[in-house]
Order: structure tokens, then sequence, then C-alpha cells
């Protein structure tokens, strides 16, 4: 090696060495560090004490961990195909050629900056049962109802009917539809226009344009926002904690792995448990985006490829 590729090897590592030593310090060494402690009996205020798999073994048995577990996949599998499919019909919408397009892009959007705990506070106003806006609007429907069928329907109690506790956090995460809705809508407006005069010529109604040509050309995009939905359903955290009060919901309804996590780690000063939880929370994620980055493989049409 020269004296030039010696000086060129340092300047690249002095430029890298920033993200290297962040990744070293803030994300390897916590990693390994739990990996580790999920091994132990570890309370924070005394030294660790190795033993073995006995957490492991202890969360196969815990049925509030499996508890968690099932509101956290229930919430994943309700809640993406619902936000992919909602901000795909508003980046349609709003790609269109209506007027006031850049207002009602903006109006879309904004939601979705809000912070999440003032989010979570002003759902809980919004899905109040008695003077929550969501069962103000519902009220004159179901009151149709029971005057034309002989029912009795009344609004929900929403967070605090462990039958629809779970439909209330589902809802106020499509609130947040507005990150993916620009992400596809910067898809749409990258899809060659000739496609759609070839179409034309041939006579293709808007549905087979839709469906032959919108969807494989955004595939990609569809693959991106689903995966980073998938993983943010799998983090939930903060707004479901704020809206129980640090609690877990009725019937432990609105209980999530991370709050778990969180409750083991700071609550119950179970370190070893909480690092348990977060490894298998680490695995069921990537095992996940595995499956899904497998099974999508053959439907993600990428330019060129």
């Amino acid at each position: 090696m020269t004296s030039m590729d010696c000086r060129r090897l340092t300047t690249g590592l002095c430029f890298i060495a920033p993200w290297l030593v962040g990744f070293l310090a803030l994300s390897l060494y916590p990693f390994l560090s739990s990996l580790y402690l999920s091994g132990c009996d570890y309370s924070v205020l005394a030294p660790a004490v190795w033993i073995g798999p006995e957490n492991y073994t202890n969360l196969a048995q815990d049925p509030i961990f499996w508890k968690a577990a099932g509101n956290t996949v229930l919430f994943a599998l309700v809640s993406v195909p619902l936000g992919l499919i909602l901000s795909f019909l508003l980046a349609l919408l709003l790609n269109a050629d209506i007027p006031a397009r850049g207002f009602f892009r903006t109006v879309f959007f904004l939601p979705s900056l809000m912070p999440l705990v003032c989010l979570a506070v002003l759902w809980l106003w919004l899905l109040n049962g008695d003077l929550g806006l969501v069962n103000a609007c519902l009220r004159p429907f179901l009151g149709l109802g029971n005057h034309l069928f002989g029912a009795s329907w009344a609004p929900p109690n929403w967070l605090q009917d462990p039958r629809f506790a779970l439909a209330g956090l589902v809802l106020t995460g499509l609130w947040g539809v507005g990150h993916p809705m620009v992400i596809f809508l910067a898809g749409l407006q990258e899809v060659p226009r000739h496609l759609y005069e070839s179409a034309d010529i041939d006579g293709a109604s808007a549905w087979q344009k839709l469906w032959h040509i919108t969807l494989p050309t955004l595939s990609p995009v569809i693959y991106f926002n689903g995966i980073m939905a998938l993983i943010g359903c799998f983090q939930v955290f903060a707004v479901p904690y704020v809206m129980t009060e640090g609690g877990d919901g009725p019937e432990r309804s609105l209980l999530f792995l991370a709050t778990y996590l969180y409750q083991h780690a700071f609550e119950y000063w179970n370190m070893g448990y909480a690092c348990a939880i977060g490894l298998f929370l680490f695995c069921l994620i990537l095992g996940l985006t595995w499956v899904a980055s497998r099974l999508s493989s053959r439907h993600v049409h990428y330019e060129g490829a």
C-alpha cells in the first residue's frame, strides 16, 4: 500500500469515525449487553447473576406476556393493511387535478408531525364515551338504526371497554397516515406517463390502469411503507401508555410487548427479564420482516430489473 493509499484510507476512516463510534457505542454494545443480560437476574441496583435460559423459560410460561404478544400481533394485522390502503387512496386522490390540491396535501400531512404524547391526549378526548367527538358523530347513525331495526345500539366507551379498546387505538393510528401518503404521492408522480397514454389508446378502464400499471409500478413503495408500518406497529408504546396513564387498559386489552418490557425494566426493576422480552421482540420483527420480504419478492418490480 502506497503512502497515497494510506492517506486516502485515513481520510475515509476519519469521515466515517462519528458514525462508527455511534454505531459501536449506541447500537452494537447495547445489543450485546442485552443479549448477555437476558440470561441474568439483574435488578440494576445489584450485580447481574447468570441464570442461563431461565428468563426465556419464564417467558414461555407467562400468560401476561402472551397476552401482550397477541395484542401486538393483532394490532399489526389490523393497523398495517388499513393504514396502507387509506394512505394509498389519499395519495391517489391528491395526485389528481383537483382544486386547492396543495392545501389538502398539507392538511392531510400535518397530523403525522404531531408529537405522540399530544396525539394520545387529543384522542383521549375524541374517544371519550360521553363527550367524545367520535361518538357524537356516531349517535345519529345509531339512532337511525335503532329506529329502523328496533335494536338497542349505543356508542362504545372506546378506551374503557375491552371489546373496543384496540379498535380505538387502531383508529388513533390512522391519524398519522400522512407520512406514507406523501411517499405514495412521490411514487405516483414517478409513474411513466406514456404507460397511461398507451393504455388509453388500447381502451383500458381506470380500474385496469390502476391494477396493471399503477400498482406494479408502485410495488417497491408499497413494500417499503408496509415494512416500516410493520416495524412501527410492533414498537408501539407511547400512545397506549399515555392513554392508559401508564397502565395496560381494561382487561389488559392495550398491553403491548414494548409496554410490558418497560414495566419490567423500569417499574419492577427486572432488567434481565426485560432484556429477554426485548430479544424476543427483536427476533419477532426480524422474522416477520424476512417473511414479508420473501413473500413479496415475486410481486415487487424494480425499474430496469
